[in-house]
């Protein structure tokens, strides 16, 4: 899909989607309870946002009653989907006991960064022990880098075998993958038939880089659930700039801007995103997704113009 044609499928979808709602500022308080969306062929209604494990990760002062409280107040928000990796510190421990009293409400997604079957099936039982659960909602493979990764996982004797004994076991609901190469996405979509794709897709990737237009067509193509990644991301950290020590790249700081570019994502044809683990971006987005509307073409003009002077987090690979 070339970046005019992705324009004019966002504008359309975007405009069809609904009416403008008030302007939202940082200081203000989610409007009301987030919207829902359907998870592409799983006959699942996820809220637009979802909570990553990072935010409840390395909390200092009373880290699990903070991490109580924030799974709390995101449920009163409307957030019900969760989303964890072993390689998430401590987010596991922590998710699991604030999760419990409501795990029968949520949609929990888990990964794995094995890409042997054996090493996966570890992971798989170790993280339904600590998140106490006895399945997943999605399970994914995590964080596919490029064709060679993606490759080993499918391989025989690789991930793929786990994930699919998984299924059959009723050890996961779904079967999903995440990936940060375009070739990679591409081909792990045409090997297996999954039912979700966790992707980066924000307005300086797709609107500079012409990096996940192609990903959304081909998953849309495929019915698959579409769950996004770094909303609000703009550039790569440097020694000298990573402002939040929980993103690995520089997010958009200022209030109208991180509202432009969460309101761009949330106006592609997606379930959902996984803003930032850190708690006040985190919280900011929730904000911005409970008055969501959707992205007009000025505003795209502008995020366009923003996009061109910006090193943008990831590299098109096809």
């Amino acid at each position: 899909m070339q970046r005019r044609d992705f324009l004019k499928s966002t504008l359309a979808g975007s405009l069809a989607a609904g009416s403008a709602t008030p302007h939202a500022r940082a200081e203000e308080k989610p409007a009301g309870p987030l919207p829902k969306r359907a998870l592409g062929k799983t006959g699942e209604q996820l809220s637009i946002i979802g909570l990553g494990g990072i935010v409840v990760r390395s909390l200092e002062e009373r880290p699990q009653q903070e991490a109580n409280d924030h799974v709390a107040r995101a449920i009163d928000c409307g957030v019900n989907y969760f989303d964890v990796a072993p390689s998430y510190g401590d987010a596991e421990a922590r998710l699991g006991p604030a999760l419990e009293p409501y795990r029968n409400k949520v949609f929990l997604a888990c990964k794995t960064g094995q890409r042997d079957a054996a090493g996966a099936a570890r992971e798989l039982e170790n993280s339904l022990k600590v998140l106490r659960t006895d399945h997943f909602d999605t399970y994914q493979l995590h964080g596919l880098q490029n064709l060679d990764d993606a490759k080993q996982a499918f391989a025989p004797g690789g991930a793929l075998e786990t994930f699919i004994k998984a299924k059959e076991q009723g050890k996961t609901r779904f079967l999903g993958f995440s990936a940060h190469s375009v070739a990679a996405a591409l081909w792990a979509m045409d090997q297996y038939a999954f039912d979700t794709i966790l992707f980066p897709i924000n307005y300086v990737l797709c609107l500079k880089e012409n990096f996940g237009p192609q990903v959304i067509e081909r998953a849309r193509e495929k019915g698959l659930g579409i769950l996004a990644l770094k909303a609000i991301a703009r550039t790569p950290t440097t020694k000298d700039n990573k402002p939040f020590a929980k993103c690995w790249y520089v997010p958009e700081t200022e209030p109208d801007w991180q509202e432009l570019a969460a309101r761009f994502t949330l106006s592609q044809p997606i379930t959902a995103t996984v803003p930032p683990g850190d708690e006040t971006l985190f919280w900011r987005v929730v904000e911005v997704a409970s008055r969501f509307r959707p992205i007009q073409p000025a505003e795209v003009d502008r995020l366009k113009a923003r996009a061109q002077d910006t090193q943008p987090i990831m590299r098109l690979d096809t």
